[in-house]
């Protein structure tokens, strides 16, 4: 779909009066003065919009019940699913939401963006900018109110350790935040791997809805499925690396082999991930062709 030239030089305009200042970046760094110029660009754009906030804070909690009803109903017949305790599964779920805040708050909205403007033909504008294309395509588009999915999860997962009365020390939680960001690196890599899939196809949004999908498998344990839906859900889909392998960190259940393999998917990941978005960018003919 092309766009007239009035419509490219408006799109161009929008997209500079978002572009953070060199002051910005000079203050805070870079890429740490751009993510937070962009994060500041997002809450504005969402403030004119205030009743959003509310919206998505009954919708977030109206989800996290319904999870939690579900998970009480299962143990009102079983003590233990899949060798997970109640409270323990509650953790899980706590870093289910937490992650998925994450994806829909910053990593889902950049690349749908990203998509758009590839099919519009109006991705030039970021090409031509004086920065690395695939960090601007990956923090674009901020949807700020998705954070309450975030913190709703951390509060959960904080409530979790209560509960199971977890003794947390330094390394445990060096541990968790360890896998916690593999599992981020290696949702980020699949995601932009799929989207870089735009530059040759039309239609990629099903494969994301599809992915949207396997993901709520994360609101449980791989080990509860049959043994072809964990593979899938490890190999294929990285819901385990993203949800599960973190959870087991949290609660002490992670050997050091799939702590391990955690990392060296991660980088493997984001390696092949910029390779291919590389070869993608070859092929992207502009808003010209």
């Amino acid at each position: 779909m092309q766009m007239s030239e009035e419509e490219l030089k408006r799109q161009g305009a929008a997209d500079r009066s978002a572009l953070p200042s060199p002051e910005v970046l000079r203050s805070a760094g870079f890429p740490v003065g751009l993510l937070s110029a962009h994060l500041r660009v997002g809450l504005l754009n969402e403030l004119e919009y205030r009743a959003n906030f509310f919206v998505q804070v009954w919708q977030s909690l109206l989800e996290l019940g319904a999870a939690i009803a579900g998970l009480l109903v299962v143990f009102r017949h079983t003590q233990t699913l899949g060798g997970w305790s109640r409270d323990e599964l509650l953790g899980l779920l706590g870093i289910y939401f937490l992650m998925g805040g994450l994806i829909s708050t910053l990593i889902r909205p950049s690349l749908e963006r990203f998509m758009e403007d590839v099919r519009r033909g109006t991705l030039d504008f970021t090409l031509t900018k004086p920065r690395d294309a695939q960090l601007l395509v990956s923090i674009r588009q901020i949807r700020i109110w998705k954070l309450t999915d975030f913190l709703l999860g951390l509060g959960l997962v904080a409530y979790a350790l209560i509960r199971v009365q977890a003794n947390i020390g330094v390394g445990d939680a060096m541990v968790f935040m360890v896998t916690l960001l593999c599992g981020t690196a290696i949702v980020y890599s699949y995601w932009l791997m799929l989207a870089t899939c735009t530059f040759w196809f039309v239609k990629i949004e099903n494969i994301l809805v599809i992915f949207q999908s396997m993901y709520e498998a994360g609101r449980w344990p791989i080990g509860i499925y049959p043994g072809w839906l964990q593979v899938l859900l490890t190999a294929l889909v990285p819901v385990a690396f993203a949800v599960t392998v973190p959870a087991e960190a949290l609660v002490g259940r992670l050997n050091t082999g799939m702590m391990i393999g955690a990392g060296v998917l991660a980088i493997v990941l984001l390696i092949v991930s910029r390779w291919f978005w590389l070869v993608g960018l070859r092929s992207y003919s502009g808003a010209s062709a």
